[in-house]
């Protein structure tokens, strides 16, 4: 039974977190196409954009949130291998703003936003999503100890793998995980307080 549920937060974290990596094509293509808001129609449409833009961003901190429903994992040993993957991912993100800019009907929009949501759900590590950079998350490319490779999002900046380990990650997938420890000025700042 706790199998079938963990399972199941999984999946639903993924759903969540392919939608958070792909919505914003429908938001380009709903500011391209003029689209607002009905409820807002007496303000002028950029208010409608910004609740557009702002329903990523919501979902992203959701998915924030949920994490702490995710399984326990951790790493135990240094990395041997570590690389940021924040510019990695940007050119094909971007490549997904050019697609919503061309499409020419709502149509065919939803036609390749289902092909691509499905391919970003199936992948083992597509959910590079730029508006967690807005929540100072980073994004990992990482070789373990083990020689396994695995993308990682933490808070943490990381520049060396000397003595680095991950005793506080949560389970996305096998290849993907996020870290819930803080990071160290996340820390500094709470004692701070």
């Amino acid at each position: 039974m706790v199998i079938i549920i963990t399972r199941t937060i999984q999946c639903v974290y993924k759903l969540l977190l392919t939608f958070n990596a792909t919505s914003l094509i429908l938001v380009v293509f709903s500011i391209k196409e003029r689209y607002y808001f009905n409820c807002l129609d007496r303000f002028p449409r950029w208010v409608s954009y910004i609740g557009f833009i702002l329903v990523p961003v919501a979902t992203t901190g959701i998915s924030i949130i949920l994490k702490k429903f995710l399984s326990y994992d951790s790493i135990e040993k240094p990395p041997l291998n570590i690389e940021q993957a924040n510019n990695s991912f940007l050119p094909s993100y971007l490549g997904y703003f050019f697609v919503s800019l061309s499409v020419p009907t709502t149509e065919t929009l939803w036609f390749i936003y289902g092909i691509l949501f499905i391919f970003t759900f199936c992948s083992q590590a597509m959910y590079f999503n730029p508006i967690f950079l807005v929540f100072r998350y980073q994004f990992y490319n990482i070789t373990t100890a083990d020689n396994m490779k695995i993308f990682l999002i933490s808070r943490k900046e990381i520049k060396t793998t000397k003595e680095l380990v991950f005793p506080m990650l949560r389970r996305i997938n096998n290849f993907t995980f996020i870290d819930v420890e803080r990071a160290k000025e996340d820390n500094d700042e709470s004692c701070n307080s």
